[in-house]
């Protein structure tokens, strides 16, 4: 009887220790892992971008007058100088000439007071008048010099006017819309310009980086100056998605964090001499970056933790969470891994966010 319960001890024992074994195996689960190991690695990050003209003016009137001629059509190429609108020139052809007229007068009121003056001078020298009368004919001649600079001062306001009826373009580029039509009453006042000339033989392309990035390339330059003049050149891609043939560089950080969005505005310049790309177009930035003899892991390898970068080392077939410093810029997929692993090391590949310290793992490459 005691040895029957003695047998019966041992079995028990012996079921309940392979439970626990089955448990175990069971607990060990497998995860896919990748070895860290350096190679060279080209990282493309992307950006939404939108297009500028290197310069664009908005031409409006400086007088008032009926628009009686249009001298360009909308979307045409335009030189500096030429003239796009002639405003009605009869009134202030009419205001030149009577302005002109009155510098006459003027002159001649002028002649008469400068004839008095002397003659005054003359008697005054022979004590024929008194001090005061020439004295008076002195004031009469230099009122009417003052006379003769309002005037002069009114032809000049009348053909600067009159010059005004001719609109003309400031640069050259390219035309764009007009809303107004021969015959329409336009000033300076008016809510829309009289057409935009837009010059595209270069555009200036923007996009943001956030302002953690932009911190980050700040710190491993030294300074945004020598990030931008070792940073190599940007492609453009554009909204069809092909790539654009020729190549950008960015010439300008803003100093200012956008409160709204917490990005930093960046400008790449681009020529434009076939004018493919227009201004208000959009597109999207594509910055390279070749690195030689790095580590590259999957971002699904990462896990994020009060802005610090994670992953899970499998060392001695559990894991370990292990802080890890990663390059500014990424493709979205990828990490360059600037410090925190080494030649050797086994991680978890995928589902990082989901692990735990300390998880048995079977090892599957």
């Amino acid at each position: 009887m005691v040895k029957k319960i003695v047998y019966a001890l041992l079995l028990g024992c012996f079921v309940l220790a392979s439970c626990q074994e089955k448990k175990e195996e069971k607990a060990a689960l497998v995860y896919k892992t990748m070895k860290v190991a350096p190679s060279d690695q080209t990282v493309k990050a992307s950006y939404s971008a939108t297009m500028k003209g290197k310069e664009i003016v908005e031409i409006r009137p400086q007088v008032s007058g009926l628009i009686t001629k249009i001298l360009t059509a909308e979307g045409q190429k335009v030189h500096k100088g030429q003239t796009l609108f002639i405003i009605d020139q009869v009134p202030y052809q009419a205001a030149l000439n009577t302005a002109e007229a009155a510098l006459k007068s003027a002159k001649a009121a002028e002649a008469t007071a400068q004839l008095n003056y002397d003659s005054k001078k003359q008697l005054r020298d022979q004590q024929v008048i008194s001090d005061v009368e020439l004295q008076t004919a002195q004031q009469a001649l230099l009122s009417a010099q003052a006379q003769v600079s309002q005037a002069q001062a009114g032809v000049t306001n009348a053909r600067n006017s009159l010059s005004y009826t001719v609109v003309k373009s400031p640069l050259s580029g390219v035309a764009g819309m007009i809303p107004y039509h021969v015959g329409a009453l336009v000033s300076s006042s008016i809510a829309e310009p009289l057409i935009s000339v837009c010059d595209d033989s270069e555009m200036w392309v923007y996009f943001s980086l956030s302002e953690r990035e932009v911190t980050d390339l700040t710190l491993q330059y030294g300074s945004l100056e020598r990030f931008m003049q070792q940073m190599p050149d940007v492609s453009l891609l554009l909204s069809n998605g092909t790539e654009y043939g020729q190549k950008g560089r960015v010439d300008a950080v803003s100093g200012i964090v956008d409160a709204s969005t917490g990005a930093v505005s960046l400008r790449a310049v681009f020529p434009n001499r076939d004018h493919l790309l227009r201004n208000g177009g959009t597109g999207t930035v594509v910055i390279s970056t070749v690195r030689n003899n790095v580590y590259v892991i999957p971002q699904t390898a990462t896990f994020e933790l009060q802005n610090k970068v994670f992953v899970y080392r499998v060392v001695e077939g559990k894991t370990q969470q292990t802080e890890i410093e990663v390059a500014p810029l990424d493709d979205g997929k990828t990490y360059i891994v600037e410090s925190g692993l080494k030649e050797g090391d086994v991680i978890i590949a995928e589902g990082a966010g989901l692990m735990r310290e300390g998880t048995e793992v079977i090892i599957q490459n």
